[in-house]
């Protein structure tokens, strides 16, 4: 309890950073995932392509490509920047297939309307296909998010500091109150990225709610 009293402050500045290394990579992937999985759903033949290989990128492990990313983008080690990348290439991973399948929720009729009414593929697109994919995009964005924050906590292996200290701190000097300060801190954040993206998705939504 001392310790918790004495250090519990120092929670907010690794939180305010595990913040940034896992919730820029989902927007950032998100903008990568989106054009691949129009593309993958309008191109069958691309389809099988596209989405594995994406999927196999999510199975690199973390350590790995911490370690690997400095290399490949010519930066330094202790970079934030390689924790960012590395996170954005698992976003993406997860993200693919979703937006793809989203889009291939949308029912057929839908489609054949807006056809008729003379709409082109990419206006389809933009105001019809991306609007009722939301709902599973906003399912799998929450997948990813609670796994951004799981594995961002790796990065402190190398250097880069956010919630994933206190685990390793925590471990290393065995603290039992800052080991269990650190898990606490990160389900709590996990659940924060849950929430935001739930009530995001919702207010883009707002059909469903007036349906219900």
């Amino acid at each position: 309890m001392t310790w918790l009293q004495d250090n519990w402050t120092d929670v907010f500045p690794l939180a305010g950073a595990h913040v940034v290394l896992a919730g820029l990579p989902l927007l950032i992937g998100l903008l990568i995932a989106i054009p691949l999985g129009w593309a993958a759903r309008n191109w069958p033949r691309a389809y099988p392509v596209v989405v594995s290989t994406s999927g196999l990128l999510y199975t690199i492990p973390s350590l790995a490509l911490f370690i690997l990313m400095p290399l490949l983008l010519g930066t330094r080690i202790l970079d934030p920047i390689n924790v960012v990348a590395a996170m954005t290439v698992y976003t993406v991973a997860l993200l693919v297939r979703t937006v793809a399948d989203g889009i291939g929720s949308v029912p057929d009729h839908v489609q054949q309307s807006a056809i008729a009414m003379g709409y082109g593929r990419f206006r389809r697109f933009h105001t019809i296909e991306l609007p009722l994919a939301v709902p599973v995009i906003t399912a799998g964005l929450r997948v990813a998010a609670v796994s951004n924050v799981s594995i961002v906590s790796v990065a402190s292996l190398v250097g880069v500091s956010q919630l994933g200290d206190l685990l390793i701190d925590g471990y290393r000097r065995n603290i039992p109150a800052e080991l269990w300060l650190g898990i606490v801190a990160t389900l709590l954040l996990a659940l924060i990225f849950d929430v935001v993206i739930t009530a995001a998705g919702r207010a883009l939504t707002p059909w469903t709610r007036a349906a219900t």
